[in-house]
């Protein structure tokens, strides 16, 4: 799902591929709300009631990748034996990763089986939920939602239909000229243009088919987003955006736009991102209907999996850093929160209408990666005094408390791999004050860096660790 290998893959969010390591003031927080738990927590697991420790299992990294053991089915039932011993509580289990293929059979897409010389289990997916429940463990499924295609190898679902690629992967800013072109064409992985309504619909009937084909407690969506702040600069989205001008700010202008330079008029590159130098008269407009387009994905995706099973929870992973988050298209607060009448913020990039695209109220759980070494506010003198500072542990988490208005379950998510946590002692204390401050739990990004010493920094197997976080001294 993940990787981090420079410090913007920490600012775009969880990382899919995984290829290289083969593998975001000072007036009070809200009160504390118990969103409470469903009570399935299992007995022997020394976790507060209610609260949560959910491990990922990235799909690529654990079963094909060079030091992933989930190719062998002996392997994966010591693993989660051994997780159970550490407290773990449950697996987020990814089934359809950024090639846009499957790790079970589907009516929508090829199944990955094969890679790198490993070869998946062919009951893979069943066997995994099979031994997790036998553990009594939660399960949820997660997908890729909008990549297609692994644009380093050049494989995938958009590599396998030249006219799927063609007609609905993103367009993007290529460079700081300003250029225009296909995201493959940059190497990165194929995402595709969210406001597609085909796109949307193929996410959709995959979130439908793994809720009903399996027996699981919840659907997360991962990289449900566009895939920067350079994209997507489509003739459709041109379109959309001249009529949601019309319809949403009753401009009569929209049409005559100069597109995109009345959005971004300049780029400039910063640590191999590119970022507007200067804004055009529509460039926060322009945030703002992204954000409208990703919020009614999400209405559908909800109503989706409520289709089909009622009961199941619905949840996403977002980034916890909501102060750059705009860049992707996503906003993951309430729809009562509005950044632009936000004066204790103060975030510059708001614009009236900005609040209402907020998609919480569509979910049933949040996971967000907070993935910064810095736990408390205090260990630093810059931050010492500030309430809210989206890149240290305890400050994301008072912003998350604000901006959602503590209204869903929370799940703080640590990477273990790919942060360079300076002690396991430190992944401990992160998962310690997590649990502490949640009221869902913490999610633990990857499983594979939790057994593979060569996918994390520490160069050490990390279930200790896991197991000190959770259980404490017993």
């Amino acid at each position: 799902m993940k990787q981090i290998f420079w410090i913007i893959m920490v600012l775009l969010g969880l990382s899919t591929a995984m290829a290289a390591v083969s593998c975001s003031d000072k007036s009070d927080p809200p009160p504390p709300v118990d969103n409470g738990g469903d009570g399935s927590d299992d007995d022997d697991n020394e976790v507060e009631p209610g609260k949560k420790v959910l491990v990922w299992v990235d799909a690529r990294s654990n079963v094909f990748g060079t030091y992933g053991k989930f190719s062998e089915k002996t392997e994966i039932v010591k693993i989660l034996d051994v997780l159970k011993d550490c407290g773990v509580t449950g697996l987020v289990v990814d089934v359809k990763p950024s090639s846009g293929l499957t790790m079970y059979p589907s009516a929508y897409a090829k199944e990955f089986t094969t890679f790198d010389g490993k070869t998946r289990p062919v009951d893979y997916v069943d066997f995994l939920i099979s031994e997790a429940k036998k553990r009594n463990f939660n399960v949820y499924l997660s997908i890729v939602t909008f990549v297609e295609g692994d644009g380093v190898r050049r494989i995938g679902h958009a590599f396998d239909n030249p006219s799927f690629k063609d007609k609905y992967e993103t367009m993007v800013v290529k460079d700081v000229q300003g250029n225009i072109g296909r995201i493959s064409e940059t190497g990165k992985n194929v995402f595709v243009n969210p406001a597609h309504a085909e796109v949307q619909e193929r996410a959709l009937a995959i979130i439908k088919e793994i809720a009903g084909k399996f027996d699981v407690d919840g659907v997360i969506l991962d990289y449900a987003r566009y895939t920067d702040i350079h994209a997507d600069f489509s003739d459709l989205s041109k379109q959309q955006f001249i009529d949601f001008l019309k319809t949403k700010y009753n401009d009569s202008q929209a049409a005559q736009m100069q597109f995109p330079k009345d959005i971004v008029a300049t780029w400039r590159e910063s640590a191999g991102q590119l970022l507007p130098a200067t804004t055009g008269k529509y460039y926060q407009q322009w945030l703002v209907y992204r954000a409208s387009v990703i919020q009614s994905f999400f209405k559908k995706a909800r109503a989706a999996v409520k289709s089909v099973k009622p009961a199941l929870d619905f949840g996403v992973y977002v980034g916890a850093w909501y102060t750059t988050y705009y860049q992707v298209g996503v906003n993951w607060a309430s729809k009562e929160y509005d950044p632009f009448q936000d004066y204790n913020l103060r975030f510059d990039w708001a614009y009236p209408g900005y609040g209402e695209t907020g998609y919480l109220e569509e979910l049933d759980l949040l996971m967000t990666g907070n993935y910064f070494t810095q736990v408390m506010l205090s260990e630093n003198p810059a931050t010492a005094n500030l309430r809210y500072h989206w890149w240290s542990i305890e400050g994301s988490l008072n912003g998350i408390e604000y901006i959602t208005k503590n209204r869903k379950p929370l799940y703080g998510s640590l990477d273990v791999g790919n942060v360079a946590y300076s002690s396991p002692a430190e992944i401990s204390r992160a998962i310690q004050y997590i649990l502490s401050r949640t009221s869902g739990g913490v999610m633990i990004f990857d499983l594979v860096h939790l057994y593979a010493p060569p996918y994390n920094q520490l160069k050490v197997e990390l279930f200790p660790a896991i197991k000190q976080g959770i259980k404490g001294n017993e």
